[in-house]
């Protein structure tokens, strides 16, 4: 209990899940899955494979639609938002695949998140740099300047002008976080943002999603590397089957015997 006189923080919720559902075809992908998520806050999202997280992310940024239920972002809802709406509103994403512009510099392809989305997305900023046209944006000096600061933010600065299919794969992951922030989001969803990495890269990507998260960006996260989701999560949800079955603080999660018997199962414990 906060001791008298002791300011308390008021928490403010930026997004709020209300039983989402999602089937293809005759399989229920998300079962009426809740949740809700405070501005600021790290929210790790668990569950065994095929256990329907990259299916909730994939409706929470519009890339497919929901069935059933709401997605209140900021109050709004945003069930069924095309993409780059949903965008335009302050969420950006990444991928459990990466997804750069691989025949574009690491600068370019930050750059190319900071373009207008209402009037020139990214593929087409993307196309015209193919074919010549990229020219106008590179020499914009405040585009060039931010994209320049988050590469430097993502410890890929001295990479600029490298491009991205030839950058290490460790790299072209924080390559794919800048392009996101470019986007200027208020919620960041990272889907397996640690996946192939070796040990001494994790150690940098959990120091990275701190310091995203210190600069006031809300991170939602896929991850099955438990020393990741343990050593930076503020709060855990696990689905399992499409069903939301645990929700609270990392430790309190991690010992449910629900989720023990799901996902994490004795030799998990074992090795921690």
């Amino acid at each position: 209990m906060a001791k008298a006189g002791t300011p308390v923080a008021i928490m403010t919720e930026i997004l709020k899940i209300e039983n989402l559902t999602k089937y293809f075809g005759g399989l229920c992908a998300v079962d009426s899955v809740s949740f809700s998520l405070d501005e600021k806050v790290i929210m790790g999202l668990i569950g065994p494979n095929g256990a329907g997280k990259t299916t909730l992310v994939n409706m929470i940024s519009g890339a497919i639609p929901p069935n059933h239920g709401r997605i209140l972002f900021n109050g709004t809802d945003i069930a069924g938002h095309k993409a780059h709406a949903i965008n335009n509103r302050g969420i950006a994403r990444t991928f459990q695949v990466v997804r750069i512009f691989s025949k574009l510099t690491a600068l370019e392809n930050v750059m190319a998140g900071l373009v207008d989305r209402r009037q020139k997305g990214p593929w087409r900023l993307a196309f015209a740099s193919l074919v010549g046209g990229f020219g106008k944006q590179s020499q914009n000096p405040e585009n060039r300047a931010a994209a320049e600061g988050l590469l430097e933010l993502v410890g890929i600065g001295g990479y600029r002008d490298e491009l991205a299919e030839n950058l290490p794969y460790a790299l072209t992951k924080r390559l794919e976080i800048a392009r996101a922030l470019a986007t200027r989001p208020k919620l960041l969803l990272l889907d397996e943002p640690s996946s192939g990495l070796n040990p001494a890269e994790l150690v940098d990507q959990i120091a990275l999603i701190r310091e995203i998260n210190k600069q006031g960006i809300t991170i939602l996260i896929i991850e099955h590397v438990m020393k990741v989701i343990m050593d930076i999560s503020d709060r855990l949800v696990v689905i399992h089957y499409g069903k939301k079955i645990a929700d609270g603080k990392p430790e309190a999660v991690y010992t449910d015997p629900n989720v023990v018997e799901a996902y994490l199962g004795g030799e998990s414990h074992a090795a921690r």
